[in-house]
C-alpha cells in the first residue's frame, strides 16, 4: 500500500486490483480527527508555548521608561554585564566539575578492576616481587616522599597488567630513581632501575591469563563497573526525562522561540550534570561536550532569576530580567559559554549562538556573548591548569576538548601539513563524510522512531533496561575486538622516549599512558586497545598524533564498530554528547585514508594527523550540518589558522552532500518532537502564498471593557496564549450610498477591496466544493438552507460547522443567534491591540476591576513589577479560586494590552511574513486590512514549512 498512493486496493485470492481514490488534504484529515500515515514527516504540534521577544510597550511599562534617566540605564547595563560574567564563571566551574569526576570515575573503575584481578594473573614470584615494593613503598614514606611519587607508582603498577602499559611502570620506577637515597635495600644496594624486571607484562599470556581466569573476571567487573553507572544515568532521566540526550535540539529549539517545557530547570541542570558523569564513566560511547552546551544555557535561564521552582524557599527580591526577552539572551550566552568551556572556542561558541539558535541579533548581544565566552573559557583553563599541572595561572588547558598541535617532526624535511594537491582529497572525504553522516542520521532517525512507538509508550523500567543492553553490548565488544581483532605493533621512538608527535599541551606521560600494550610483547602495542581503552579524547589525539601506525584494518573495523554503536546509544535514556564520538569516528576514517595513500598509492608526503583532522571535520559536519561555527571551533581547538580553508571546504561539501539526503541529526530529533522550528528562510514558491492565504480567521477575541465572566470562560475554554482586543465595526453604509453615485462608488470600491474576516471565510467554504471528498460537497455554504429533514448531515459538515461557530458569552449584551450570518458571525472587528493570557490572569488575580456603576478610572493600577511578579511560571486559570470576583464587575485591559503590535496586510507576501516574525521573534502577528479591521491572527504554526506546504497545494488545487 506504501506504494500505491492515492489509490484503493482490493486484493483477493488470485489478484489484486487498484482504483484511483479519494484523496484528502491535511486540513480536512485535521478537522475529521484522522491522521496520515507518513513515515517520514510528523507534524508539528500545536501544544507548544512560544516566547514573545517582542516587548509590550504598555501603560505599566511606559511608566518605568519616564521614570529611567541616564544613572538607571547605566546601572542596568552595568548588572548585565554582570550577570553574562557571572555565567561565563558558572558554566566553566560545571565543566571543572565534570572533567575531574569523570576522570576520578574512570581511574576509579580500572583501579579497582586492575588491582582486584593482579594477584590472579601474577605468578608466585611475580607477588614476592609486589610484596617487595610494598615493604620499600613504606620506607619511601619515612623518607618524605609526596603523595604524587606515591599515586605514580600505584598507576604505574595497577595499568601494567592487561589494560595497562609497561611504560607507565617504567615512568613510576624513574621518579622513583630520582629519590635514591629511599630505595636502597637494608645491605645498601639500589633496587632495580627497570620496571620490566618485575610485573613483566609480558609473563602472563593470554592463554595464561585465561586459565588462571583473569580474562573473564576482569570483563565481569568492568561490565559491573558499567552497568552500574549506566543505571545511576537512567535513574537520573526517569527523574527528568528533559535530561536525556545532549539538549542541543532542546536548546536550539529555545532560541528558535519555542518554549519547551523543563528545558532550563535547575533539577534539569543537576540530573544533566551528574547523568553524563556515569554515562561517560560507564564506558558508552558519548561525550560530555554536547550536554555542556545544554548546561550553559540553564545556568544562563536561571541564575538571573535569582529564583527556582525546584527550590521555592530560596527567592531574592531581583527585579530585573523578568521577561522573555532577556532571558533568551541570556540562554544564548549561556549556551556560547558551554561550547567555550567545552572546546576552549570561546569564538566559535559566539557563532554557534549565532547560527544554530537566535534569530534576534544585534551588536551589544555580540558583545556580551563573547565576554560570557571568554569567562567561561579563563575560568575552564584557569582551575584546570592549577589542579592537573600545580602551575596556577599557566593556562595550559583552554577546553575539555584539545586537539594539540600540529607539527612535521624536525627530522622528517618532506613533510607538509597540508598542500594544495591535498584539496582534491579533502572535497572526496567531505563527500564521503556527507554520505556517512546520512547513513548515520537515517539509521538513528529510525531508531528514534522505533523507540518512540515501542519503548517509550512502555512502563519506563524498559527505558533503563535499554540502556543497560547498550552498556552490555558495547563492553563485550570492546573487549572481545581489542582482544581478538587488536594487531600488536612495533612502538616507535618517539612513542617511548619523548613528546615529539605532541609538542603542545600534550604530556609524554600522556603518550605513555594512553598507549595499551593489552597481552602484546615488550615495546608493542595494541593498536585496537589503545583506540577502546582509552578516553575518547586521547582517542583523538593518538589518531591526530601518533607516529606509530595504525593497522588499516583495524582502523576499518573500529570505524565500523564505533559507527554502529554510536549509532544505536545516541537517543537512549542517558545524557549523552554526539561531539566527540563524531570526532574520533571521524578521524579513524581520516587516518584509514592517510594509511591508503601512504602505504598503497605512495604519497610519502602526506601529514597522518591532518587527514584524521579532515576527516574528524568531514564525518562530523555530515552528522550534525554545522558550517561557520564548527569551522571556527576546530580551527580554535587545534590552533593552527592554516587549517581554515580545508576545514570549511571539507564542511562545506559534508553539509551540502548529507543534505541531498536528509537533515542533520539535530534537526531530524527537532522533527521527531512535533517542535514547530522556522528555517532561516522559505522556499521561492512560497511567495505564491499571502497573508490571508495562512491566517487564522476564526478569532476569539475581548473588548476593551469586557465583564469578568466572559473572561473567566474565554481563559478556561481556549488555550490561546494572546487575543485581540477590538470593538466591531458596524457603519450605516446603505444610507450614505443612496443620493451621492461619488460616495455610492467610493464605498463599494472599498468593499471589494478590502479584505474582511467574513469574505475570507467565504472563499475558503467555497473552495472546499472542490475537493474531491464527498463529504466536503455543500459545506459551510450559508444559501444551503433547504436540506431534507429525514437527510442525516455527514460528520464533517457538523463538525465544521462546530469549529467556526462563534465564542458563547463573548458579546456584552446579547448571545450568538444559530441564524446569524457569515457576515454576522465573522463581523468587522475594529482592531486596538493585542494582550496576554498571562496578563488576564494577572488581572483576575488581583481583582482589577470596575462595577458599572463606576468609572473605569477607579480600577485599579498595577505596576509593571507586580505584573512580572509571577513571570515564568504565571498561574492557571484553572487553579484560581474566583469566587470572590462578582461575575459582572468590568476589567478595562487597555492599560495593560500592547497598542501597537507588528501587524501587515493580507496582501503581504508570506516570505515577508515570515522575515518579520523570525527575526523580531514574534509570537502573534495580526493582519489587519487597509481601514484597520483585524482579518486574523498568524502563529508560528502557520508559518512552518509543514503548514505552508498545505496551503501551497490547496492553492494550487483551488487554480
Amino acid at each position: 500500500m506504501a506504494g500505491c498512493r492515492g489509490f484503493l486496493c482490493c486484493c483477493c485470492r488470485w489478484c489484486c486490483c487498484c482504483g484511483e481514490r479519494e484523496t484528502r488534504t491535511p486540513e480536512e484529515l485535521t478537522i475529521l480527527g484522522e491522521t496520515q500515515e507518513e513515515e517520514d514527516e510528523i507534524l508539528p504540534r500545536k501544544d507548544y508555548e512560544s516566547l514573545d521577544y517582542d516587548r509590550c510597550i504598555n501603560d505599566p511599562y511606559l511608566e518605568v521608561l519616564e521614570t529611567m534617566d541616564n544613572k538607571k540605564g547605566r546601572r542596568y547595563e552595568a548588572v548585565k554585564w554582570m550577570m553574562v560574567f557571572a555565567i561565563g564563571v558558572c558554566t566553566g566551574l560545571v565543566g571543572l566539575f565534570v572533567d575531574f569526576f569523570v576522570r576520578l570515575f574512570t581511574q576509579l573503575k580500572f583501579g579497582v578492576v586492575q588491582a582486584c584481578i593482579l594477584f590472579t594473573g601474577l605468578g608466585v614470584s611475580g607477588r614476592q616481587q609486589l610484596l617487595t615494593l610494598l615493604s620499600c613503598l613504606e620506607t619511601w614514606g619515612k623518607c618524605g616522599v609526596t603523595l604524587r611519587f606515591v599515586k605514580a607508582w600505584a598507576v604505574g603498577v595497577q595499568v601494567s597488567f592487561i589494560y595497562g602499559e609497561q611504560e607507565g611502570v617504567q615512568e613510576a620506577v624513574t621518579m622513583l630513581q630520582r629519590r635514591r637515597s629511599c630505595l636502597t635495600s637494608s645491605d645498601g644496594r639500589a633496587a632495580p632501575a627497570s620496571g620490566h624486571g618485575f610485573l613483566n607484562p609480558t609473563s602472563v599470556a593470554v592463554e595464561e591469563c585465561s586459565q588462571k581466569g583473569c580474562l573473564a573476571l576482569s570483563l565481569l567487573e568492568l561490565l559491573g563497573f558499567n552497568l552500574t553507572f549506566v543505571f545511576f544515568a537512567s535513574l537520573l532521566v526517569l527523574i527528568e526525562p528533559v535530561a536525556a540526550g545532549s539538549g542541543i535540539p532542546e536548546i536550539k529549539c529555545y532560541l528558535n522561540g519555542v518554549k519547551v517545557p523543563g528545558i532550563v530547570r535547575l533539577r534539569t541542570l543537576l540530573c544533566k550534570v551528574f547523568g553524563v558523569l556515569f554515562s561517560v564513566a560507564g564506558g558508552l560511547f558519548v561525550g560530555k561536550e554536547g550536554p555542556m552546551i545544554h548546561s550553559g544555557a540553564v545556568v544562563g535561564a536561571g541564575l538571573p532569576q535569582f529564583q527556582s521552582i525546584s527550590l521555592r524557599k530560596i527567592q531574592f527580591n531581583f527585579p530585573y530580567f523578568r521577561s522573555d526577552r532577556d532571558k533568551r539572551d541570556f540562554v544564548s550566552a549561556g549556551a556560547a559559554a558551554g561550547v567555550a568551556a567545552a572546546f576552549g572556542a570561546p569564538i566559535g561558541g559566539t557563532l554557534f549562538s549565532l547560527e544554530e539558535g537566535s534569530s534576534f541579533w544585534n551588536q551589544g548581544l555580540t558583545w556580551k556573548v563573547l565576554f560570557c565566552s571568554m569567562s567561561a573559557t579563563f575560568t575552564l583553563n584557569f582551575f584546570r591548569s592549577g589542579i592537573q599541572f600545580g602551575s596556577w595561572g599557566s593556562f595550559q588547558l583552554p577546553g575539555l576538548l584539545n586537539f594539540g598541535e600540529f607539527k612535521c617532526s624536525d627530522s622528517d624535511k618532506k613533510c607538509h601539513l597540508w598542500t594544495a594537491m591535498d584539496l582534491g582529497f579533502f572535497v572526496v572525504m567531505g563527500v564521503v563524510g556527507g554520505l556517512l553522516g546520512a547513513t548515520f542520521n537515517c539509521l538513528n532517525k529510525r531508531l528514534a522512531k522505533y523507540r518512540m512507538r515501542n519503548v517509550h509508550p512502555k512502563p519506563k523500567l524498559v527505558r533503563v533496561l535499554e540502556s543497560l543492553l547498550v552498556s552490555v553490548v558495547t563492553t563485550v565488544v570492546v573487549f572481545v575486538a581489542s582482544m581478538v581483532l587488536g594487531e600488536c605493533r612495533q612502538m616507535s621512538s618517539a612513542s617511548q622516549v619523548g613528546n615529539d608527535s605532541f609538542p603542545l599541551q600534550v604530556t609524554s606521560e600522556e603518550v605513555n599512558s594512553s598507549i595499551k600494550t593489552f597481552f602484546c610483547p615488550n615495546e608493542t602495542y595494541n593498536d585496537m586497545a589503545t583506540l577502546f581503552f582509552n578516553p575518547q579524547e586521547s582517542g583523538i589525539l593518538q589518531l591526530f598524533h601518533q607516529d606509530s601506525t595504525f593497522s588499516p584494518i583495524t582502523l576499518a573495523l573500529f570505524f565500523v564498530l564505533y559507527f554502529m554503536l554510536a549509532c544505536w546509544t545516541y537517543g537512549i535514556s542517558v545524557p549523552s554528547g554526539l561531539f566527540v564520538p563524531s570526532l574520533l569516528c571521524g578521524a579513524a576514517f581520516g587516518r584509514l585514508v592517510a594509511n591508503v595513500l601512504k602505504s598503497y598509492i605512495g604519497l610519502g608526503h602526506i601529514y597522518s594527523g591532518t587527514f584524521a583532522l579532515i576527516g574528524a571535520a568531514a564525518f562530523l559536519g555530515g552528522v550534525v550540518r554545522m558550517t561557520i561555527s564548527l569551522t571556527v571551533i576546530l580551527i580554535e581547538s587545534t590552533n593552527e589558522i592554516s587549517y581554515g580553508l580545508p576545514i570549511m571546504i571539507t564542511l562545506m561539501v559534508a553539509k551540502w552532500t548529507g543534505d541531498f539526503f536528509n537533515k542533520g541529526i539535530y534537526d531530524i530529533h527537532v522533527g521527531l518532537r512535533g517542535v514547530p522550528l522556522l528555517e532561516w528562510e522559505t522556499k521561492v514558491e512560497m511567495d505564491k502564498l499571502r497573508a490571508s492565504d495562512v491566517m487564522e480567521p476564526n478569532l476569539t477575541y475581548v473588548y476593551p471593557h469586557t465583564r469578568i465572566q466572559s473572561l473567566v470562560s474565554i481563559l478556561r475554554t481556549t488555550v490561546h496564549h494572546a487575543f485581540p482586543v477590538v470593538t466591531e465595526n458596524r457603519g450605516n453604509e446603505k444610507e450614505f450610498m443612496k443620493g451621492n453615485q461619488l460616495i455610492s462608488n467610493n464605498i463599494k470600491y472599498k468593499k471589494c477591496s478590502i479584505l474582511t474576516r467574513a469574505g475570507e471565510q467565504r472563499r475558503r467554504s467555497q473552495s472546499m466544493k472542490s475537493y474531491p471528498s464527498s463529504e466536503l460537497r455543500n459545506v459551510c455554504d450559508e444559501h444551503v438552507t433547504s436540506e431534507d429533514p429525514g437527510e442525516k448531515e455527514d460528520l464533517l459538515q457538523q463538525m465544521l460547522e462546530r469549529r467556526y461557530t462563534p465564542y458563547p458569552n463573548l458579546y456584552p449584551d446579547q448571545s450568538p443567534s444559530e441564524d446569524w450570518t457569515m457576515e454576522e458571525r465573522f463581523r468587522p472587528l475594529t482592531f486596538h491591540g493585542l494582550i496576554l493570557r498571562s496578563q488576564l490572569v494577572t488581572l483576575l488575580v488581583r481583582g482589577v476591576c470596575y462595577s458599572e456603576s463606576q468609572s473605569s478610572a477607579s480600577q485599579p493600577r498595577l505596576s509593571y513589577a507586580e505584573m512580572a511578579e509571577d513571570y515564568p511560571r504565571y498561574p492557571d486559570i484553572h487553579d484560581l479560586d474566583l469566587t470572590l470576583l462578582n461575575p459582572r464587575m468590568i476589567v478595562d485591559v487597555t492599560p495593560y494590552m500592547n497598542p501597537a503590535p507588528f501587524t501587515v496586510s493580507p496582501n503581504t507576501h508570506v516570505s515577508q511574513v515570515f522575515n518579520l516574525f523570525r527575526t523580531m521573534g514574534l509570537r502573534h502577528l495580526p493582519v489587519v486590512n487597509a481601514v484597520g479591521e483585524i482579518v486574523g491572527v498568524i502563529t508560528r504554526h502557520n508559518l512552518t514549512h509543514e503548514f505552508l506546504q498545505a496551503r501551497l497545494r490547496q492553492h494550487y488545487q483551488s487554480l
